[in-house]
């Protein structure tokens, strides 16, 4: 949606009386209105849906490992879709079937062109630097949601009734308790509400068609024994409604809860131990009458959202897969419709501070319903931003931290590993390469140049919640040939941090430039498995590769060895055809023979090129060379690139089966992207 002093423009869904897209309106054909008053039509044209069809599971290897994923660019992304879990609203037994339902769309419902983040509305700040086409990341997010005890909902989608307290002042005991329970929904409902805000006004930078689909129990903002708490709600609301508009993001919602029954059931107490207490047949009648009008408020508030922002909501339904299908089946095309505002929209002192409802009518003979946002606040793009203040250096870093892709004012590259030791337990090493002719250097005496510069690296959990952070300004000063090459190679920051518990993370690193202000990104996935399991894992993959050649201890003969290009390195491995890939990683957990020294492991390898295989080796038996340790088996090799590989970026994979395991724990796989240059 597009909101200027000259223009307003919106994107509308218009459906027919089956419910299917009408895609051949001509512009004479509808009419727009702004608080109930006509406007003319300036721009009219429709725009046609991303289409296709969900992926397919992608083909395992012969080892029994999937692939790795295809790493998204902006250009490439056709659907942004931020699936918001109301953890907050969310009772223990729909929190069951969520997950069920947004694993399906992991496995069966997403799209080529996909990026997809599953968030919860409890998370943490990093909540929006989870959008990925990566499947291992998003299920690592579902297998994160929990109930979340402190939430509006408890162990079921309403709670059940309890018996009034007795004696003279029970009346007054449960009115106190009915007023601290109201208040944790209004806390709960805020933080809702809140959330979904954030995420909104994160999407808005982001590419492709923008969908949220808010996942809850429900969300009560109508209250007619509370007009001042309907009044904050609505507030709120409305801000969400422009912040969605300015965003150009559809808001979709689901009530987990699906159809309840909403009578007594065995979980009621009725009476008290001593019979004080007892509610008769009208007053039971009441309470559930009650309990099925607050069920209904809170779907109201659901559709109510929905609604607003032009999106739709699926409710009365127990299959939450089939209706996050039936909502991303439903983004198809859509109309632009743009019109020329009255001079009192923006108006200074009136118009800005109040919320422009706006509607469409299709004057086409027939019945049709449209979906469309619901209005927007005076005020034109730009001039909020025109009248803040200034970026910081905080604001810069904290948003390349939290953006899903990278900044690229200063080139930077990430590469973190998995490992364990049996001393020190599991760790990752990370390397940050950094070019510095993106760096700035000031000259000084006797040759030396210095560039300053900023790094923080942060590490988020599978909710967005930071796990781990550092923050600290340095210095690199060089001169002459020291100067030279580090401009042509750049240079390598190196960190080794320790992991104190299994899971799924996100690292992070960002630099800033302190001459120039210029800001660099990075981030990578990293699972750390739990090896007190004992189930077969690999450590992460070391990559290099050197100009194919003699043996060394020919070439030493002859003369002194080349020196190795740092650019072909493990930090950046940027190679070239012709060359000789090495790879090299740990084995842990193998299963041993009856002798106990004796593991039946094969090991596979396979390149990719944009998702597709273009090379797949052999199963190959692992040779055992008498390890000090048969916990954790050193394994490599190595590949020549061949001259007929084409220039881009690629992704080796490798994949071990032990075939002493049970089927189902046979396989492990890990993955590294390397890219091959003229």
């Amino acid at each position: 949606m597009r909101i200027t002093s000259n223009l307003v423009q919106v994107d509308a869904v218009v459906l027919d009386s089956n419910g299917k897209p009408v895609t051949d309106l001509r512009p004479e054909e509808v009419q727009i209105y702004e608080d109930g008053r006509p406007r003319k039509i300036t721009n009219f044209s429709y725009i046609a849906g991303a289409g296709g069809r969900a992926a397919a599971p992608a083909p395992s290897t012969a080892a029994g490992a999937a692939p790795p994923p295809y790493r998204l660019r902006p250009e490439d992304v056709r659907r942004t879709i931020a699936l918001v879990v109301d953890d907050l609203g969310l009772s223990f037994q729909t929190i069951y079937s969520t997950r069920r339902a947004l694993k399906k769309f992991v496995d069966e419902q997403m799209r080529p062109g996909d990026l997809v983040a599953i968030i919860r509305t409890s998370g943490g700040v990093g909540a929006l630097q989870q959008f990925t086409s990566d499947r291992r990341q998003l299920y690592a997010a579902v297998e994160a949601l929990k109930w979340y005890g402190t939430g509006r909902s408890g162990p079921t989608p309403f709670e059940p009734i309890d018996t009034p307290t007795p004696g003279s002042k029970g009346a007054e005991v449960d009115a106190k308790k009915a007023g601290q329970e109201g208040l944790r929904e209004d806390l709960s409902t805020v933080g809702t509400l809140g959330a979904i805000s954030h995420v909104v006004r994160g999407l808005r930078d982001l590419p492709g068609r923008k969908t949220v689909v808010v996942i809850s129990d429900g969300i009560r903002v109508n209250d007619d024994a509370d007009p001042a708490r309907e009044t904050r709600m609505g507030r709120a609301l409305r801000r969400l409604i422009d912040q969605a508009a300015r965003a150009s993001v559809v808001i979709h919602t689901m009530n987990a809860a699906g159809l309840q029954w909403y009578s007594a059931t065995a979980a009621d107490s009725l009476a008290t131990h001593n019979g004080l207490g007892v509610r008769d047949a009208g007053q039971m009648g009441e309470v559930i009458s009650g309990r099925a009008a607050d069920i209904f408020a809170r779907q109201a508030g659901l559709s109510l959202l929905a609604e607003k922002t032009g999106g739709a909501a699926v409710h009365d339904s127990n299959d939450l897969g089939a209706g996050i299908r039936r909502l991303m089946d439903d983004e198809g095309g859509y109309y632009l419709v743009g019109y020329q505002p009255g001079d009192s929209t923006f108006d200074a002192a009136t118009g800005r501070r109040l919320f422009h409802r706006l509607s469409l009518k299709v004057t086409r003979p027939g019945r049709y319903s449209v979906r469309m946002r619901d209005g927007f606040f005076g005020v034109p793009e730009g001039e909020e931003e025109a009248g803040a203040p200034p970026s910081t250096q905080r604001d810069q870093l904290v948003g390349a931290l939290l953006s899903p892709f990278g900044a690229s004012g200063v080139r930077v590259r990430l590469t973190s590993l998995f490992a364990n030791d049996e001393k020190t337990g599991s760790f990752t090493r990370s390397m940050l390469y950094i070019d510095a002719n993106d760096l700035t250097f000031k000259e000084e005496a006797d040759g030396w140049r210095t560039a300053t510069f900023d790094v923080v690296t942060v590490t988020f959990d599978e909710g967005g919640a930071v796990v781990d952070q550092l923050s600290r300004t340095d210095a690199l000063r060089v001169r002459d040939e020291a100067y030279r090459q580090v401009l042509k190679h750049g240079f390598v920051y190196n960190a080794v941090l320790p992991v104190k518990r299994p899971g799924a993370y996100q690292l992070r690193a960002v630099l800033r430039d302190h001459e120039s202000g210029r800001v660099g990104s990075a981030g990578q996935f990293v699972e750390i498995p739990d090896l007190k399991k004992g189930r077969l894992a690999l450590s992460g993959l070391v990559l290099n590769a050197s100009a194919a050649g003699r043996p060394a201890a020919e070439q030493g003969r002859e003369g002194a060895r080349p020196e190795p290009d740092p650019q072909a390195g493990e930090a950046v491995r940027h190679f070239k055809t012709g060359m000789v890939m090495r790879y090299g990683f740990v084995i842990y957990n193998a299963r041993l023979g009856k002798d106990a020294r004796s593991p039946q492991l094969q090991v596979q390898l396979r390149l990719f090129r944009d998702g597709q295989p273009v090379f797949t080796g052999k199963l190959q038996p692992f040779a055992l060379n008498n390890p000090p340790d048969l916990r954790r088996l050193a394994a490599g090799g190595s590949i020549t690139l061949g001259a007929d590989m084409p220039p881009g970026e690629y992704v080796l994979q490798v994949t071990v089966n032990d075939l002493l395991a049970e089927e189902k724990r046979r396989a492990a796989s890990q993955w590294i992207d390397f890219e091959i240059t003229k």
